[in-house]
């Protein structure tokens, strides 16, 4: 949840898109309306058809209502990260340009981050915490080891946040 004054923004992706709004610079989203369909696309890939899948209410659904244990738990989240991660990573390796030519593709579309990369940071960082071999997406796990290392992902990690008392 974001409180911005009297504004309450619920949502991921609308928080995104909220700020990318108040502070458009760096911008998330590119130019032009084909352009932005694309980068949204992509973010949603993560952030509607994989993160849903595998938060912390239906990891616990899945033990309450169906006797889920770890293992199990675990092959339901890795299954939904791959087939997630699977899409994306076929779209991203259709973006030209040269960078992707060299094999060195730094963003998943242009030349900056974009909301795309906003989501696909925390969805790695997740499939690391539930040991998902992410060896079969060399491109995702590319643009993200460039992205961690930027300082404003860098800082934005679970680990660099404050806790509850702000410490």
């Amino acid at each position: 949840v974001l409180r911005d004054g009297d504004v309450t923004v619920w949502d991921s992706l609308a928080i995104c898109e909220y700020l990318d709004e108040i502070q458009p610079q760096p911008p998330l989203l590119p130019g032009s309306a084909r352009d932005r369909a694309t980068v949204r696309g992509m973010a949603m890939v993560v952030a509607c058809d994989t993160h849903p899948l595998n938060n912390l209410p239906i990891m616990g659904y899945l033990r309450r209502e169906f006797g889920a244990d770890d293992s199990a738990v675990n092959r339901w989240v890795a299954h939904w990260i791959d087939r997630g991660f699977a899409a994306l990573e076929r779209w991203v390796s259709t973006m030209p340009s040269a960078a992707a030519e060299a094999g060195q593709q730094r963003f998943c579309f242009g030349n900056a981050p974009t909301l795309a990369d906003v989501c696909l940071v925390p969805q790695m960082y997740n499939a690391r915490r539930f040991s998902v071999d992410v060896a079969p997406y060399p491109r995702l796990a590319a643009i993200c080891a460039h992205l961690e290392a930027l300082p404003a992902f860098r800082s934005a990690r679970p680990e660099n946040q404050p806790d509850a008392e702000g410490k």
